[in-house]
């Protein structure tokens, strides 16, 4: 009975049934987990490295710009193996297992920033790896009409991770202050967890009949560009990816304008991951219904509102809350989406690879902007490098509106065919 029998699966979605399947919600405690795992890392990462290490701006932007787009390669190899080989979970739990063993390689670089950056390569490339054949395996035994709903659930589970994971490492630290390598063993041991609930309970996609195994070549992958539509997704993914400012430099921009204690400085992944949390599935069930594309429009919308807050009159705690508010609905709107968007355009056997050349083309920008953010705070102040930009964000939003627009169309009438 699992994973669940084709012919079922066909005779509850023809009576209208939303069936998901076990993979979703198996996924979303892997996910779960090991968000937990790397929440506790994420939230202390900027003090531990600004204030503990006392690297420059540039410096740490040059290690977010890594956090941000380090998986590059790593995705399209992933994301290519999978579908050459048919294993999505075994590929998956390969990156899983690489981020979770860079958290005692924290420990081991110690306080030698070059070290670390290695090791925060190491981590991301692990997520890299990861990302495509998981989401895959999130689509499969899923009607492409519920594409939102499943991605929703994913990053509900996915968000309550990431909002526990710095509430841990702020318990940790406030009882044991600075002892920064507990919170990196803590991280170890629930990464693990991780890593056994998808070993154990996911499960790879039971075809319904033989197939001819199709070899899958890098080659074969960028011609899916060929498809107009995946192009354009892919061009405004980028665009847009390259005016966003990274989420720890909006914490830092916070901090410096409250004069936060960096001892609560993890608490502000929380506000984001409670919003996030509470619109994931929300958002993903709106976006199938009213449109993927619209929601992820305006997904960026609410984070050129989240960014300009930063640059109106003080007004103290509220304007915190309402800017790391703003933040987690932008991630709502925009992370699972994005997939689901996708899903519609790419074909089932090639669905890894085009999810990673998809993140590859994002996360390649993101990283462009973390560096590019660092060097203007650097030499000019955060306050120039926001204002830069929400000007080049807002642009980027005018001119991609339109071609958002034809996407949804085409998303609709696809759908309307189906």
């Amino acid at each position: 009975m699992y994973p669940l029998d084709p012919e079922k699966l066909a005779k509850l979605r023809g009576a209208g049934r939303t069936v998901l399947g076990p993979n979703v919600y198996f996924l979303g405690l892997t996910s779960l987990f090991t968000d937990i795992s790397s929440e506790m890392v994420s939230s202390i990462l900027p003090v531990y490295l600004i204030f503990t290490l006392h690297l420059t701006p540039l410096q740490f932007g040059f290690i977010d710009g890594l956090y941000q787009g380090a998986t590059l390669l790593s995705r399209l190899a992933g994301g290519v193996l999978a579908d050459r080989w048919r294993k999505n979970r075994e590929v998956a739990a390969v990156g899983y297992g690489l981020s979770t063993l860079c958290k005692l390689g924290l420990i081991a670089a110690g306080s030698v920033w070059t070290l670390l950056s290695s090791v925060i390569l190491l981590d991301r490339i692990g997520k890299g790896i990861r990302t495509a054949p998981r989401d895959a395996l999130l689509t499969q035994g899923v009607a492409s009409r519920d594409y939102g709903l499943a991605f929703g659930i994913h990053r509900a589970f996915d968000t309550f991770g990431a909002l526990l994971g710095p509430i841990v490492a702020f318990a940790l630290l406030s009882l044991l202050p600075d002892m920064y390598d507990v919170v990196f063993v803590a991280s170890f041991s629930l990464g693990l967890i991780g890593l056994a609930v998808l070993l154990f309970f996911v499960k790879n996609a039971r075809e319904a009949a033989p197939r001819e195994r199709r070899v899958v070549s890098m080659v074969e992958v960028t011609r899916l560009l060929r498809g107009q539509r995946l192009r354009r997704l892919v061009f405004v993914g980028a665009a847009l990816g390259l005016c966003t400012v990274a989420d720890s430099f909006i914490y830092l921009g916070l901090q410096k304008r409250l004069n936060l204690d960096i001892t609560i400085f993890p608490l502000l992944y929380v506000v984001t991951a409670i919003t996030f949390l509470a619109l994931a599935i929300p958002a993903g069930r709106i976006a199938d219904r009213i449109g993927r594309a619209r929601v992820y429009f305006a997904g960026y919308v609410l984070l050129l509102l989240a960014s300009l807050s930063l640059l109106m009159p003080s007004g103290g705690v509220v304007t915190a809350f309402a800017c790391l508010g703003l933040l987690g609905a932008y991630y709502a709107c925009t992370d699972g989406v994005l997939m689901a968007l996708a899903s519609t355009y790419l074909p089932e056997d090639l669905r890894a690879s085009g999810f990673a050349l998809l993140t590859t083309a994002t996360g390649l920008t993101r990283f462009v902007a973390s560096i590019l953010f660092g060097v203007i705070w650097n030499w000019w102040g955060i306050e120039s490098a926001l204002l830069v930009f929400i000007v080049a964000l807002g642009i980027t939003l005018l001119s991609t509106f339109p071609i958002l627009f034809r996407l949804e169309g085409s998303a609709e009438h696809d759908a309307a065919a189906s």
